[in-house]
């Protein structure tokens, strides 16, 4: 699909604040509510809005304890590969995965309330899933910059 400016502003807008009313949303990309109504439902049937959330603050629900695992697997095979992301994608604590480059075969965001729990939750969860060869763990200080919106 061919994006133009409006689509842009609009799915910047709904990056900042999904909640917007669409009559909100057409006063500030000056376009009529049903246009931009319409401009939404294609973004949704077109796969480019593909979910809707809320953001949760962390300290707010106990969990501000975040850490990231670098894991290096045992061997690179396929079944491997698949083994080890399929069991990783079921760990609740796991919020981000992925397969990156470099020393270490995955990076994963892991977030818990705190030391405790994080030693809980790799000798209980991560150590226990098949082909890890072997982890390292950095602890977050203070978070910089935190955003989910696509820059476009």
């Amino acid at each position: 699909m061919k994006l133009d400016l409006n689509d842009l502003k609009l799915l910047h807008l709904l990056q900042l604040d999904s909640k917007q009313t669409n009559k909100a949303l057409s006063i500030q990309l000056n376009l009529s509510v049903t246009a931009v109504y319409e401009r939404i439902k294609k973004l949704e049937r077109d796969g480019i809005i593909y979910k809707y959330v809320a953001l949760v603050e962390k300290q707010k629900v106990n969990k501000s304890f975040v850490a990231f695992c670098s894991i290096k697997l045992t061997q690179h095979s396929k079944n491997n590969v698949i083994e080890f992301e399929k069991e990783v994608a079921q760990i609740k604590e796991v919020l981000e995965c992925y397969h990156v480059s470099g020393d270490y075969d995955y990076l994963l965001k892991v977030i818990v309330s705190d030391m405790k729990e994080f030693r809980t939750f790799l000798i209980n969860k991560l150590t226990t899933i098949s082909h890890i060869g072997s982890t390292q763990s950095a602890f977050l200080i203070n978070e910089v910059k935190y955003t989910t919106a696509i820059p476009l």
